[in-house]
Formats: C-alpha cells, structure tokens, sequence
C-alpha cells in the first residue's frame, strides 16, 4: 500500500513518480532554451487532480541543479489580503517572497535586495522632529508604493539574473493554480497584458503557468487565445487524465495486491474517469487480495463517495444556498442560465453573480449545452445523497 500516494500529495519522490515521460520531455525540452536566452512561456492545463502540481514540483528538482527554480502556489495570496479583498498587491507580495525563497534555495544572497527593495519600493515623508541633546533629528514616515513595488518585483528575475549569471544558466518561474487570478478584485485581462508586457522584454527567464481549468474556461482564451494576452506567444499544454492501459498497468506496478477482474476493473477505470486523485484514492480504500468485480467496485465506489470527494464537500458547504441550489438543479442534466433560473423561481439576472462565482471555484462549467457539473464523481456523491437522504445536503 505505500507504494500508492495519497491523491493530494503533490510531493512524490521517484518511486512514486509514474508515466508521464513524454510531457517531461516535451515540457523539459522547452525550458531549456532558456540557458540560451530565450523566455518560453507554457501553459499547463487539466481537470483538477490529474497531477499538474506534481509534474511542476518533478520539473523543478530536475531543473534546481542548473537553474534558480522560483515555485509559486497563488493559493498563498490569501495570507496579504486587506478587507477580505484579493488584489495585484498580493499577487506582487508572493510573487517577491518566492523570489526571494528561490534565491536562498540557490545560494544566492538576498541581503542587499531586501535593503534594496525597502528603499526602492517605498514613499518616504516628514512625520516629526525629535530632540537628542538638543540636535533636531528628523523621524521619517514610510508607506510602501504600490506602483514602484511592482516594478522592483517584475524587474527583479531579470536583476537576478544578470548579477548571478556565472552560476545560474537562467531563472525558471512555476505559478501553480493560476486559475485563482480570476478572483482578483479588479480587471484581471488588464493585468495578464501588464504581466506580457514585462516577460517579452526578459532574457533566460522561462515560465510555466498551471491551472485547473475546463478547456472551455474564459481565462484560456484571456491567457492563450488569438486576441488574449499571450496569443501566439504562449505554449497551451494540457495534461491529460490517464488511459485506460495506463491505469491498467499503473496499479498491476504500484499495487499488485489489488484483484481485479475484467469488468471490475473496467467498472473502476469509469468510476476514477482516469484521474489520478481519484484513482490513487479509490484504490487505497478497495480490500487487498479479494476478487474485484464489477458488482465488488460499484458497492465499494458507493461506500467510499464520501471519502473521494471529500476536498469538494468541503467546497460545498461554503456555498451560500443559492449556490448550492444552482449546482442540485444540474444534477440530472446540463440546463440553460434562463432554465437554472426557472427551476429556482428567481429572475436569469438574479443568478449571475453566483453562476461566476461557481465557474471560478471549478465546480460548474459552460459548454453549448449550457451549464453542467463540472466533476462526475462529485455528481455522484450528490445523487447518493439524494438518494438515501430525499434532498440534497443543504
């Protein structure tokens, strides 16, 4: 059994590491032009779960060596809101402190660019006088400036750079969960084109953007459309769910004590859709050295629903009532925004807001036959609930 991680470990050492040669190679091959000058910017895609952060955290220790290897999770802006408000202001504050993380992980000193940044990024005013044996010593009043703090953070890769370029072959910059920048509290299109404005003027600075986003999710097309911010100077990569032979021969490798049958194991491939979260979760909780068939793999993926979709559950029950409503209406079938809103009795504009808001959560998506659950499996689990309860969990 522990040779299978844990769905949520992103941190998987080599023995736990699986498949996924030919995305580190197409992936890797890219990054390298960057030793000779060039700014590769990737964009890595997938449903939630399907391994991007692992994939990332594999490619920065293989790339740590020769480069400085800046990994930044945007989940972590949350700890710099100011009035519950997320703004460009956090982005650039992690944004810094990762950098600065990256370089120690280097052995690059940051001293003087944190004396640097204090005195750069700062407005700087008269606050009072103070008497010392009778000599006026000025006190001064210090403010941190948005504006100048962002051009220091933006600048400081390329600064970085230049001042270690004898040792480093180029700075590699990884954002994980991109998608979050949706839930700026301004003009998120605005500030992809100021974060393209910047990078097309760097040199041996590569960057690999990664979200958990439906194909058919806005910020694609903000991000790598014809008329987006990074149109045709991005790479758009995504990070497929594994095949049904992958799957088959991941678990005859990492547990062989499992014993499927046939159908079972056709039945478990349909239940996991070849996720790894999903399969690396579901069969850790199955019996070892039992027959699994078909009928064994639906009353286990009955049992264990709660356990699978327990990161989505706790999403659900953060939702305010009118989100969770919107959702259970979609449970039998994709519905129109005005069908939603007649199911619910309430008007198409009294949902909008809240249809947004699931979009950004990933729970929901829109596609031509209008909006629809975005993750089967927690369907499942809110038919289950249904089922055996007669109304949803609200």
């Amino acid at each position: 059994m522990a040779s299978l991680p844990l769905g949520n470990n992103t941190n998987l050492d080599d023995t736990q590491f699986y498949n996924r040669i030919e995305e580190i190679s197409f992936i890797s091959d890219n990054l390298e032009v960057t030793k000779k000058g060039s700014t590769p910017t990737i964009l890595l895609t997938g449903v939630r779960g399907v391994g991007k952060t692992a994939l990332m955290k594999k490619l920065k220790k293989d790339f740590q060596d020769e480069y400085a290897v800046v990994y930044m999770d945007l989940a972590g802006m949350d700890k710099f809101k100011k009035d519950d408000k997320l703004t460009r202001f956090c982005f650039m504050k992690l944004f810094y402190e990762s950098l600065i993380k990256a370089c120690r992980q280097s052995n690059i000193t940051t001293i003087d660019i944190q004396i640097l940044k204090y005195f750069k990024t700062r407005n700087f005013k008269l606050d009072r006088w103070e008497s010392v044996d009778k000599i006026p010593i000025p006190i001064l009043k210090t403010e941190e400036d948005y504006a100048k703090f962002t051009t220091f953070v933006m600048d400081l890769p390329q600064q970085i750079y230049d001042d270690c370029k004898n040792h480093i072959s180029g700075i590699l910059i990884f954002i994980d969960e991109f998608q979050l920048l949706k839930q700026l509290d301004e003009n998120v299109n605005e500030f992809l084109w100021y974060i393209r404005s910047v990078i097309q003027s760097q040199k041996y600075i590569g960057y690999i953007f990664s979200g958990s986003m439906s194909v058919k999710d806005d910020l694609i097309g903000d991000i790598a459309g014809q008329r987006g911010a990074f149109g045709g100077r991005i790479l758009n990569y995504e990070i497929k769910t594994f095949s049904f032979e992958t799957t088959k021969n991941y678990l005859a490798e990492k547990a062989d004590y499992l014993k499927f049958t046939d159908d079972g194991f056709e039945r478990f491939y349909k239940c996991t859709n070849g996720n790894p979260y999903y399969i690396n979760n579901f069969a850790r909780l199955l019996p070892p050295n039992e027959e699994l068939n078909e009928e064994k793999i639906i009353s286990e993926f009955e049992k264990t629903l709660p356990y699978l979709v327990v990161h989505l559950t706790n999403e659900w029950y953060k939702l305010t009532k009118q989100e969770q409503r919107i959702i259970s209406s979609l449970v039998e079938k994709p519905l129109k925004r005005i069908e939603i809103a007649n199911k619910m009795g309430v008007t198409s504009g009294a949902i909008g807001a809240s249809l947004k808001s699931l979009q950004n959560k990933i729970l929901i998506e829109l596609d031509k036959d209008g909006f629809k659950i975005y993750d089967s499996i927690f369907k499942a689990w809110l038919k289950k609930e249904y089922r055996e309860k007669g109304d949803y969990p609200y």
